[in-house]
């Protein structure tokens, strides 16, 4: 299972094994996931490969 790499809106990298979807973009990159440093839900976006 492949993992995506995200950014929470407080700044917090992760990586999750799902990312609800992924794949359609009308409504926008971001999407609501537990973040595990703010143990919160927060609204979270896929992190570039370049900025890693």
């Amino acid at each position: 299972m492949e993992r995506t790499v995200v950014r929470c809106a407080e700044g917090h990298v992760f990586s999750t094994a799902s990312f609800p979807m992924q794949t359609t973009g009308r409504l926008g990159p971001g999407r609501l996931l537990r973040c595990p440093r703010c143990a919160r839900l927060r609204q979270s976006v896929p992190v570039e490969y370049a900025k890693r």
